[in-house]
């Protein structure tokens, strides 16, 4: 039931459905980082916003969710990657109160970015923030961005996070057109207790005994980072020589941590030039004729 993903489509309709229980993977991310209860329920929330939202394109990449605004929460980041991996981070100033999410992040941007595997060309849709909630800001998104009308309920608390999508697809021109409204009144009475704590198909069975519905493998979900040594190495090229050489000097060694892992990286005075050595080697290697 849990760190999964559940497809669902309502046959003979335009219309189809997504279910996720995030449990470990969410607690990975509280395990890492001490985060204020109202930025807990806003990043849960949106882990499972972005679960929702990858399972329904088609990529080979990662999709990326920053809600970034000048309210005391100042960033809040999902990622989630196509092979069904997530991370998430956030940051904030001071005491937070329980407030709407407009209230939160003050004036702000959402933006949804797909990062292609392959290096090609990303994509990006950017939204301004006027949603009180991380639903009502993704069914916006979609509205607007991908005129797909979309309908998300949330729910998240220290041990667990879940989500459910309904999506309305082109309709078939004999479909009738009272089944998105139907599926959709029949979708909010879904409780916040029985999202997150029924499995899947038990939530799909009690919401949805009297629609015909397929349902299909769930896929599992699991918290992953992709940081290394080698993206320190690169983020350290772009600060360039004289910038690290003067960190070193004034500490000792330059220092990274992942903000999604916590993870450290050090690098000492040798580490740090042997990172512009091997760019001079390497930049040699590939001009030599």
């Amino acid at each position: 039931m849990r760190d999964s993903l559940q497809r669902f489509v309502f046959e003979r309709t335009a219309v189809r459905g997504l279910l996720v229980h995030l449990d470990a993977t969410w607690r990975a991310v509280l395990e890492r980082h001490d985060y204020p209860a109202p930025l807990r329920q806003l990043l849960g929330e949106l882990m499972s916003a972005g679960a929702l939202l990858s399972a329904t394109l088609k990529f080979d990449g990662s999709l990326i969710l920053q809600m970034q605004g000048d309210g005391p929460v100042k960033l809040v980041v999902v990622e989630v990657t196509s092979e069904g991996t997530l991370r998430a981070t956030a940051s904030w100033d001071g005491d937070l109160p329980q407030s709407p999410l407009r209230a939160l992040l003050g004036h702000g941007r959402f933006a949804i970015t797909l990062v292609p595997k392959d290096g090609t060309q990303s994509y990006q849709g950017i939204v301004a923030l006027e949603a009180d909630s991380v639903a009502q800001a993704l069914e916006a998104y979609m509205a607007a961005s991908e005129q797909i009308e979309t309908r998300i309920q949330l729910a998240c608390d220290d041990g667990q996070s879940a989500g459910m999508l309904l999506q309305r697809l082109p309709a078939a021109e004999d479909e009738d057109p009272d089944t998105w409204n139907r599926i959709t009144h029949l979708g909010a009475t879904l409780r916040r207790a029985e999202l997150l704590g029924l499995p899947a198909q038990t939530v799909i069975r009690r919401l949805f005994h009297e629609e015909d519905v397929r349902v299909f493998e769930p896929t599992t979900l699991s918290f992953r980072c992709s940081c290394s040594h080698q993206r320190v190495v690169g983020m350290l090229r772009m600060l360039g020589r004289d910038e690290v050489r003067s960190i070193v000097a004034e500490r000792g060694s330059v220092e990274v941590t992942c903000e999604f892992c916590r993870k450290r990286y050090n690098l000492d005075a040798v580490d740090a030039e042997q990172v512009f050595a091997q760019e001079v080697q390497s930049f040699g290697s590939a001009t030599r004729h």
